[in-house]
């Protein structure tokens, strides 16, 4: 096992919910599995006034009843024993300055990470004052939480913000999904297995569907998700990232801007959308009231602080196409939604029917593969199989591997897995400016075509797999949904 790198870990943000529900959960499981020096620190810091003492209350009340593996007394004495806090307010720079007497106490650690677990317009105050401090040297590494800007235009300001002060290899722009498991072995199944790399184009796959549906509505979160919508939420980001592994050419290794360079090259080659090819191939919906179990659902206007009559989407559904060799003509469907019939993330790739049939059967149809990401971690490969019998009847069937049982060892949760990845100076599951970039880009057409549109989103219903106009965005191609498969 190579050398754990002694840390200080600056958590921005430290009192807010992702930091109590993920965060600090994924640290104390890293520290409980070994993973951590032992010597390595986790400053808590946030603008609210607390002592250490009161801010390890908050971590034993708040964050500690989100460890469901793994827990013991003692392990989690000795990992809060790693926790200190300061009180920084992002906006006042004399406070900055207890932080850097903290860090400079430990002189000979191999790195600071500080995480920004905040509001993106506290990115560059905050790192202004990093830079002041003398927290920018080259053992610095800074992670932005996303939403990384709300457009093309944020986006860019941000990156040349924080650029100012740190190198692009200093920065960890950070999408949690990249941290799953099963989306990393998507490139092991693509590339260390000679029976699939061979399909994985266009002379053999009709079409791609990429999905990250969501049960749970907006919840209490209606002010700030009736200004971000599903666009810039899930597609940007969790989707994109989603499609660069499906979609990327083999890197030429797996060291980090080998990695990045293929997926860029996929965000490049996404056919660029007109305001006509908004109308024609996006989808955007909204849910309206429905029902689950006999129990009522409330629709998106009727939920805690959203405006009357808003045009937000909760619902995206887009056909895209990557201009290049391997998938010219394959149309991939990207769709997330919330309200959702199911909590699933999935790959589906589906397979091009063979030219005739020799047998028979009301259930037959092309192969399919299926790698699902949550709720559970599987391949699912759907193939013809004759029926028993003296007929030639065929019908469909699985053949399954569960990846949580496929391999003996312990299973980190994604955030676990980035969070030691920048402890250790690991860029590759990180995205670099220039994708992010080109990403935001793409999008921006379907931004600007609504922000001009009086239409309003179509409606589904709450607890429904989203509105029919999505399902005839694949009918055209003489496609379906893959529940409806």
């Amino acid at each position: 096992m190579s050398k754990q790198a002694n840390f200080d870990l600056v958590l921005f943000g430290a009192t807010g919910d992702l930091a109590m529900r993920k965060l600090l959960p994924c640290l104390y499981q890293a520290h409980a599995a070994g993973l951590l020096n032992p010597e390595g620190r986790i400053l808590g810091v946030s603008r609210s006034d607390f002592t250490t003492a009161q801010f390890l209350q908050k971590v034993e009340s708040d964050s500690k009843i989100h460890i469901k593996t793994h827990f013991s007394d003692e392990l989690w004495a000795s990992f809060i024993a790693r926790i200190q806090y300061l009180m920084v307010d992002a906006t006042r720079p004399e406070t900055f300055k207890a932080l850097g007497e903290a860090v400079a106490e430990r002189p000979d650690t191999d790195n600071v990470v500080v995480y920004l677990s905040t509001a993106p317009k506290f990115f560059t105050p905050i790192c202004q004052n990093l830079a002041d401090i003398g927290l920018n040297s080259s053992k610095v590494r800074v992670v932005l939480e996303k939403p990384l800007g709300t457009d093309l235009k944020s986006s860019q300001e941000i990156n040349a913000a924080v650029g100012a002060f740190y190198q692009e290899d200093q920065i960890y722009r950070i999408d949690h999904y990249l941290g799953k498991e099963a989306l990393q072995n998507l490139l092991a199944l693509r590339f260390a297995n000679v029976v699939f790399e061979p399909l994985w184009n266009n002379k053999y796959v009709k079409s791609v569907q990429l999905t990250i549906a969501e049960e749970l509505g907006v919840e209490e979160r209606g002010e700030f998700y009736d200004i971000t919508g599903a666009l810039r939420d899930m597609v940007q980001n969790h989707l994109m990232q989603m499609l660069c592994m499906t979609a990327m050419e083999a890197p030429a290794s797996l060291d980090a801007d080998a990695v990045r360079d293929e997926k860029l090259k996929v965000v490049k080659s996404l056919k660029p959308l007109t305001s006509a090819d908004v109308d024609e191939n996006v989808v955007r919906g909204q849910y309206i009231a429905g029902e689950k179990e006999g129990k009522a659902l409330a629709g998106y206007l009727n939920e805690h602080q959203v405006p009357a009559g808003s045009h937000t989407e909760t619902y995206v559904a887009i056909k895209a196409e990557i201009d290049n060799a391997r998938w010219a003509g394959v149309p991939f469907y990207l769709r997330t939604g919330k309200r959702m019939a199911g909590k699933v993330a999935e790959i589906v790739l589906n397979f091009r029917d063979l030219d005739s049939h020799i047998f028979e059967g009301s259930h037959a149809a092309p192969n399919r593969l299926v790698i699902e990401l949550q709720p559970t971690e599987s391949i699912r490969l759907y193939t013809q199989v004759k029926t028993p019998g003296a007929g030639n009847h065929v019908e469909t069937a699985a053949l399954s591997l569960d990846l949580g049982k496929a391999v003996a060892g312990r299973r980190a949760e994604a955030y676990e897995r980035l969070l030691l990845d920048v402890i250790n100076g690991k860029l590759a599951l990180f995205n670099r400016r220039d994708e992010l970039e080109a990403a935001w880009e793409w999008v921006m057409p379907i931004m600007e075509n609504w922000a001009q549109s009086s239409t309003p989103p179509h409606g589904y219903a709450a607890h429904s797999w989203g509105p029919e106009a999505a399902r005839e965005l694949l009918a055209r191609n003489g496609d379906k949904w893959h529940e409806a498969q």
